[in-house]
């Protein structure tokens, strides 16, 4: 392009010029003028002067009375005088008073007259000089004006080929200039990446994603009021907070390292997208008697079908592959927000994403989405037992709209770029397809495709982990279609009837559900075996064994000031996911396992509904001391269950503090410390397990239960912790099971 700073100066230089010719054609009149006057002086002094008087008469003025000035007569010199003095000019311009006495002497001249002739002869050869460089300075100064204009014509036709506006920089603004290059440059890097995509897919993706969709969107037994959720999606931010504790264990990628990543990117895209699209022989039924359709990974083919990927299974490692999809109720652009957004994301699957963070920006995408976005990203994954380790990946997560208006976004692990390649856990490409459909739903195909080293696994969950629930694609599907509930159902206008509530305002909702979010946050990111956690063994009894870790609060305005001790355990009984979560969520029951409630009466003050079932909910309780008739004790409580695995969460709040949130006030300054239970099935069950609470054949139908408790020990933020607590901390939680092993087994058996 034409820069506009060069003809700037370009121009700048000849209107320089223009005036140096003009201030030197000025120089050059005055010089000429001076020759002129010098001319006569020269024709003055050096002519033959005689002075003749005349008459008186003659000499009288007939205008005046006084007497008329004598006029001199002039003398010009002769040819051969001139030729002369014009030979020795040649020779010595500037003639010294011996020379100039020697020329008067042979031209019968005074000393006087030789002096000016030379005098003027100079000043005559050099005005004669400038007139002639005048006279070159305008011509090219004529010339580079015409160019000049020219350039300007064409300079303001022409167009900029990087950003598309005028080349010139005084037609538009400096920010619209900066706002066009930088969109030229997400075009180009775009462009980029599509042309290698090109080479790995060469089609549009096939209509097969879509076969399968039924004529209409089955109702929900809520009226969610999700006509307007599309609009709403600046409240998903609002909701879901976001999440402080980051991985900071791996290095950014190096600008040498990117061209890998993204051709690595786009493959994957490729291999997700056939993989969710994909039947027989990649995709094989699983056992016909079970109560869950499942597929199994044909894993021949599959390397069949995809050689190149990112190698071999390393020694050690096993493949899990799983693929579930799933109509949830969220719009297709907010879906991919949340995956696209690191704090959303680990927040809305804080269940499954212990610990999450973006490393680097590769591309942000264009046109104000995520299309053709690029995160290099590292991220924590786990189930919600202290046995079962966390497994960490380091990955590049790339998004990418197609033609047919699907979305897809990818995971593919980067562990050639670990400074120590050795890991226990990689992701093969994994990820979903989200397709928009009518009224705010969206279709979603997830596949889940790790190579993980499983052997610490604790005994009692291996069959979970075996299974592929605890980290396959089922898992992440039925968070993702209950947390979709969870918000659609926070922005319902309409509350079903003869629920209790003591909520006026839709504000009073929302900071209730977002403090009791902030609350399931707590809880999940701190009663798993993440590497930032410090569980110490109390005891060694077997699954019994209860894990402690200390924390110290300071000035952290969501947890109380001093020294919290966290205590969990987990456990296997015989009895089923639903049966336990039923029996710990009843606030009827809760007296016989909740030691701290001291037997008094719990009663519900509010409830807010989260979803279809009737366990998904946000309530808060009363307690009533056994001791006293007034009410001295508040309970915050969510419960939530998907096939999957249940929760139930809860924290004593102060009765000011949620006054304020009922009331539409900030929820982020009312202190927690939440306590509570994760409930999952105990590995693959069907029907002749009994209870339904397992997903595959063959299983004893059984719950894992993990028991976690956090509680203030001292307000001293500084003070040491005494063992009697932490023997305190142990009795409490022992109590706890068994208190619960006895009434549900008790329950069971009745």
């Amino acid at each position: 392009m034409y820069q506009p700073s060069m003809f700037e100066n370009h121009h700048h230089i000849l209107d320089h010029m223009t005036t140096s010719s003009t201030h030197k054609t000025s120089e050059s009149t005055e010089v000429l003028g001076k020759s002129r006057l010098l001319d006569d002086d020269f024709e003055t002094k050096s002519g033959t002067e005689t002075t003749t008087d005349a008459p008186s008469g003659d000499e009288q003025d007939p205008n005046n009375t006084g007497p008329r000035p004598k006029r001199k007569r002039y003398h010009r010199h002769t040819q051969r005088q001139i030729q002369e003095m014009e030979a020795f000019f040649k020779e010595c311009p500037h003639p010294d008073d011996k020379q100039r006495k020697e020329l008067s002497r042979e031209l019968g001249l005074e000393p006087l007259q030789v002096k000016f002739w030379f005098q003027n002869k100079r000043t005559q050869m050099k005005a004669q000089h400038e007139r002639h460089e005048n006279s070159i300075l305008k011509s090219e100064n004529d010339k580079l004006r015409a160019e000049n204009n020219r350039y300007k014509e064409a300079l303001g036709n022409a167009t900029c080929p990087n950003c598309g506006g005028p080349a010139a920089l005084g037609e538009m603004s400096f920010d619209e200039q900066h706002l066009r290059i930088e969109n030229a440059r997400l075009r180009e890097e775009i462009d980029r990446i599509s042309s290698i995509a090109a080479k790995y897919v060469g089609k549009p993706l096939s209509s097969s994603f879509s076969s399968h969709i039924p004529p209409h969107v089955p109702s929900r037994s809520l009226d969610l009021g999700v006509g307007s959720f599309g609009a709403q999606s600046g409240f998903v931010g609002e909701m879901y907070g976001s999440s402080s504790d980051l991985l900071r264990s791996v290095s950014v990628p190096t600008d040498a390292d990117k061209p890998m990543i993204v051709e690595l990117a786009v493959a994957a895209m490729e291999e997700l997208i056939r993989m969710a699209q994909a039947g027989e022989p990649l995709w094989v039924p699983g056992d016909h008697n079970s109560s869950h359709n499942h597929e199994i990974l044909n894993e021949d083919e599959y390397l069949r079908t995809f050689p190149r990927g990112i190698g071999p299974t390393p020694l050690g490692l096993k493949s899990e592959a799983s693929r579930e999809s799933a109509l949830v109720i969220m719009n297709h652009v907010n879906l991919v927000e949340i995956l696209m957004d690191v704090n959303q994301w680990s927040t809305v699957f804080c269940g499954i994403v212990s610990r999450a963070m973006t490393l680097d920006i590769l591309s942000t995408g264009v046109a104000g989405n995520y299309n053709g976005a690029l995160q290099v990203m590292t991220a924590e994954f786990q189930v919600p037992s202290p046995l079962v380790p966390t497994r960490e990946n380091y990955f590049v997560r790339y998004c990418k709209q197609h033609v047919d208006g699907t979305w897809a976004v990818v995971d593919v692990s980067l562990d050639n770029l670990r400074p120590s390649p050795i890991s226990r856990s990689r992701r093969r490409p994994s990820g979903c397809l989200i397709q928009e459909l009518p009224n705010g739903y969206s279709k979603v195909i997830w596949v889940e495709h790790v190579e993980v080293d499983d052997r610490s696994v604790h005994n009692i969950y291996r069959p979970l982990v075996n299974s592929g629930l605890a980290f396959g694609a089922k898992r992440w599907v039925a968070t993702l279609d209950r947390q979709c509930e969870r918000l659609a159902s926070s922005m319902a206008s309409n509350i079903p009837g003869g629920a209790i509530c003591v909520i006026t305002s839709p504000e009073g909702r929302k900071s209730m559900l977002k403090l009791a979010q902030r609350m399931v946050m707590s809880f999940c990111t701190g009663v798993g075996a993440s590497t930032a956690h410090a569980w110490t063994t109390l005891s060694a009894t077997g699954s019994d064994d209860v894990r402690v870790m200390t924390r110290k609060s300071m000035d952290d305005p969501g947890r109380p000031p001093g020294i919290v001790l966290s205590a969990a355990t987990s456990f296997w009984i015989p009895v089923p996911p639903k049966r336990v979560f039923d029996f710990l969520r009843d606030e009827n029951s809760r007296t016989e396992w909740d030691i701290l409630s001291n037997g008094g009466l719990v009663q519900e003050m509010a409830h807010i509904a989260n979803g279809r079932d009737p366990g998904n909910s946000v309530c808060l309780l009363r307690v009533n001391s056994a001791n006293s008739s007034q009410s001295n004790m508040l309970i915050l409580q969510e419960s939530c269950t998907d096939s999957t695995g249940s929760y139930v969460i809860y924290a004593p709040v102060d009765i000011v503090a949620m006054n304020v949130v009922l009331s539409g006030g900030d929820p982020d300054y009312v202190a927690l410390l939440p306590s509570g239970f994760a409930i999952l099935p105990d590995g693959p069950t069907g029907p002749a397990g009994g209870g339904g609470g397992g997903i595959l054949d063959v299983g004893s139908g059984g719950s894992l239960l993990t028991v976690a408790f956090q509680i203030l020990v001292d307000s001293v933020p500084t003070a040491k912790l005494s063992l009697g607590s932490v023997a305190t901390v142990n009795n409490l939680i022992k109590c706890t099971v068994e208190r619960i092993r006895a009434a549900v087994t008790c329950e069971q058996n009745a």
